[in-house]
């Protein structure tokens, strides 16, 4: 990215007022009719709204207004998860949050959620550009734990500050699967076969699990993670890791048999990759909607945790199932 020292500016220098603050207690219609009276702006994408206390509580688009009947209460029908800049944040940070979050507008609060003002889509427009050009580079690092602005320019020191601990997540899962190996030394004395294949089966899972990952990554920039959400979304995603696991297992299973000629080994080889996938793909969903939903940005922490995890259980499925077995 090129140096633009007006990116690193406060966010505040480019701000406007909100043209109207709507309260938590008004009817639609009380609401429609207060904007009608004191709003005059002809382009409005989004109302706010602030409780009795001048905290802001919610969000209002303009197509929800003009949809709801008239007599709903403003507060059952607004948006209650917001984004918003801090008064800290920079016009960097805010050009990330809409490259991100593809909103037309964000409400900059201070520490107690009291709405400052707003920033437009339309004072940012040079600045997103640039930012969406670099935006395949920034997913690439930050789906290994770390984001591009915070390593831009460091020093080693600080650089490795912020690299270091999502290592230790991979060094935590490492030493885990050696545990967990050792653990079921016995089986692998029973089939020293089973070892031949360990990458493999952790291959198959690491990808599948990122693959899952990415694309809900991908999905959550756009919406809210709901249990709806979730359970058909995972209906989907199993349906296709289910085919996935059976082709792979067939062929992996099928090249097992004639280069050792072993019946059962074949067989833990091919189920052991079928329920891995099945695992993995669950976790490569459920990580990033588990930290959305904890108001965390998934695309920093879920690819660490999403390979130590994934890892983790595909050894203790194949193991698991080689002794059940052999």
């Amino acid at each position: 990215m090129r140096n633009h020292p007006h990116l690193h500016h406060s966010v505040r220098n480019l701000m406007q007022p909100a043209p109207l603050v709507l309260r938590e207690g008004m009817s639609m219609a009380e609401a429609l009719a207060e904007i009608r009276d004191k709003v005059d702006s002809d382009v409005i994408s989004y109302f706010y709204v602030e409780d009795g206390q001048g905290r802001l509580t919610g969000v209002l688009p303009v197509r929800r207004l003009l949809t709801t009947p008239l007599e709903a209460m403003l507060q059952d029908h607004m948006i209650r998860e917001l984004r918003t800049l801090r008064e800290s944040s920079t016009v960097l940070d805010a050009c990330e949050a809409f490259a991100m979050h593809k909103l037309l507008a964000f409400p900059v609060v201070d520490t107690d959620k009291r709405l400052l003002g707003v920033v437009d889509v339309k004072a940012f427009t040079e600045e997103i550009f640039e930012v969406t050009e670099h935006e395949r580079m920034e997913e690439l690092f930050e789906a290994i734990g770390f984001r591009i602005s915070q390593v831009r320019g460091a020093s080693p020191l600080t650089a490795w500050r912020f690299r270091f601990p999502w290592l230790l997540a991979t060094v935590a899962s490492g030493l885990a699967c050696a545990f967990l190996a050792g653990a079921f030394q016995l089986t692998l004395a029973r089939s020293l076969t089973l070892a031949f294949f360990m990458t493999l089966v952790l291959g198959l899972g690491e990808s599948l699990s990122i693959q899952t990952m990415t694309m809900t990554v991908q999905e959550l920039r756009t919406r809210t993670p709901t249990l709806r959400w979730f359970l058909a979304t995972l209906r989907r995603e199993a349906a296709t890791a289910g085919l996935l696991g059976v082709s792979c297992g067939l062929l992996a299973g099928a090249l097992a048999w004639l280069w050792l000629g072993e019946k059962m080994t074949t067989l833990v080889l091919g189920g052991g990759i079928l329920l891995a996938m099945l695992s993995a793909t669950t976790i490569g969903l459920g990580i990033p909607a588990l930290l959305h939903s904890s108001r965390l940005d998934p695309k920093i922490a879920a690819g660490p945790v999403t390979l130590a995890l994934a890892d983790l259980s595909t050894l203790l499925i194949y193991f698991s199932l080689a002794t059940l077995m052999l």
